[in-house]
């Protein structure tokens, strides 16, 4: 039985190794932490539970694909509950916006701040569709080693029509009036950390995933989902090792044939699949000849400045998920990928799942998850100086938007910088989704899921193709233990 070890028991790890394990490998996982789920974790404290990375389970169908590949079921393993609405926005002109899957609903709303628009967003989500029917079958079906697969004539014409030389922003201008719309759509380019000033439009098919195939959650939290992974790897025969973190992939005539442990220990064996974020898998796990210069250009995703409050009220205003809206997006964008600094007017995202799930905090409280995109780790930003005041910023902020009295009503907090992704998850200067899509052909430059320089090496997760986000990195999984499995 051919061996294969997995770096790192992030969604896409496991996903890989379940795959592989069913189709016969003898699959070991060594992982860093003392948990599974990489950046999808949890933090619980006195009586509040947070989720500490993903927030949104999208595209189902990605999750029951894996479990159907087990002969299994997804919903023996998770509870799964449907989002209406899916997100609340907030503008510092108290305008509120209800956003759902049911899109009279979400058209009704449309009506309510911005009539000329209602049309508009039905064709803006036909096109959204139309660009995801065709991503499905192409990028999100094939690694980037099969490119030449993807350039065939019969493809050709469908790459074209979702390789948009436009900016989304440029795209989303081009069909709404409202400049609250272009904001609430051009906010789907940080489903990847990028910024949508500078992703093309390609990714305008990214609010078809939620308006046109829905938005769930897990109860008991999303950190269920690499508990279930983790559950299915085992009844699959994976064997996973926390507290293992791995010192140098071995590579031997130019073949990965294993990993050393900061241990001392050796693993052998045929295949090595990393989920460690694959920028800094060259640059630290593999010899420096390995580590190109290309790989170094290449623009690491924003990162997230984070704030757990354990609040003792409730805020009947707040939904699920909310943002709140800064005055001046293409400002706060150049911040933190011009600047590299932190934006002084940054948009808000919190995730109160409280608002759902009653296991999640104390009767009468709320969890709140507080989320704002922050520049990846440089020079121009000591986290240790300014979490600080960047906190307080923040919670200023929120009150003036109406969360009252929140300063006087946390009773547990907890801050995560780019800083400690960086330094917990060994990811590429901190960034939570890899590599940015910042740039026209930003989809082709991905880490491949078969290393190019490197016999037996693949990679899975955020870094690699198809990109960030659960349901990709899942994908990523699904594209290695195809491409392993084609080499026995």
């Amino acid at each position: 039985m051919k061996k294969v070890i997995v770096i790192g028991a992030g969604l896409g790890g496991l996903s890989a190794a379940i795959r592989l394990a069913k189709s016969g490998f003898d699959v070991t996982v060594s992982e860093k932490n003392e948990t599974v789920g990489g950046k999808v974790n949890s933090v619980e404290a006195d009586g509040y539970k947070f989720d500490t990375g993903a927030s949104l389970l999208t595209m189902r169908h990605v999750f029951e694909d894996l479990f159907n590949f087990c002969g299994k079921r997804l919903e023996d393993y998770l509870e799964i509950v449907a989002l209406d609405p899916i997100c609340r926005y907030f503008w510092t002109d108290r305008t509120v916006f209800d956003a759902s899957s049911n899109i009279e609903k979400t058209e009704r709303e449309i009506e309510r701040i911005a009539p000329p628009d209602v049309g508009n967003f039905a064709r803006y989500l036909a096109d959204s569709q139309r660009k995801y029917e065709i991503a499905e079958k192409t990028f999100l079906a094939h690694s980037l080693n099969d490119l030449p697969k993807l350039l065939r004539p019969k493809y050709l014409k469908d790459l074209l029509a979702i390789s948009s030389l436009k900016t989304l922003d440029k795209h989303n201008a081009g069909y709404f009036q409202s400049e609250k719309l272009r904001q609430l759509f051009n906010r789907f380019a940080t489903y990847n950390g990028s910024s949508p000033y500078e992703t093309p439009a390609t990714f305008a098919l990214v609010p078809f995933v939620e308006f046109g195939l829905g938005a769930w959650y897990v109860r008991g939290g999303i950190y269920e989902i690499p508990q279930a992974l983790a559950k299915l790897a085992d009844e699959s025969g994976v064997k996973i090792r926390l507290n293992c973190a791995v010192e140098k992939i071995i590579v031997e005539n130019e073949k990965a044939v294993g990993v050393l442990l900061e241990n001392g220990e050796t693993l052998r064996s045929d295949f090595v699949v990393a989920n460690s974020d694959a920028i800094e898998t060259y640059r630290n796990l593999l010899d420096e000849k390995f580590f190109s210069k290309k790989l170094e250009r290449r623009e690491p995703s924003c990162s997230g400045f984070v704030l757990l409050l354990g609040v003792k009220k409730k805020f009947p205003q707040l939904a699920h998920h909310n943002i709140f809206f800064s005055d001046d997006y293409k400002a706060e964008f150049d911040a933190l990928f011009k600047d590299l600094r932190p934006a002084m007017n940054p948009t808000i995202y919190i995730c109160a799942t409280s608002r759902t799930d009653e296991t999640q905090s104390p009767d009468g409280c709320e969890n709140l998850f507080v989320l704002v995109n922050a520049p990846y780790t440089s020079e121009k930003t000591d986290w240790q100086i300014e979490a600080k005041n960047y906190r307080d910023l923040i919670i200023k902020k929120l009150e003036n938007f109406g969360l009252e009295d929140l300063e006087k009503s946390i009773e547990f907090e907890r801050i995560i910088t780019p800083a400690d992704f960086e330094k917990k998850y060994r990811t590429n200067r901190g960034s939570i989704y890899g590599v940015s899509s910042n740039g026209i052909f930003s989809a082709f430059w991905r880490v491949p899921n078969r290393a190019k320089n490197v016999k037996n090496l693949y990679f899975v997760g955020g870094a690699t193709h198809p990109g960030g986000g659960m349901p990709l990195v899942l994908l990523s999984g699904k594209m290695a233990c195809e491409l392993i499995s084609r080499e026995v």
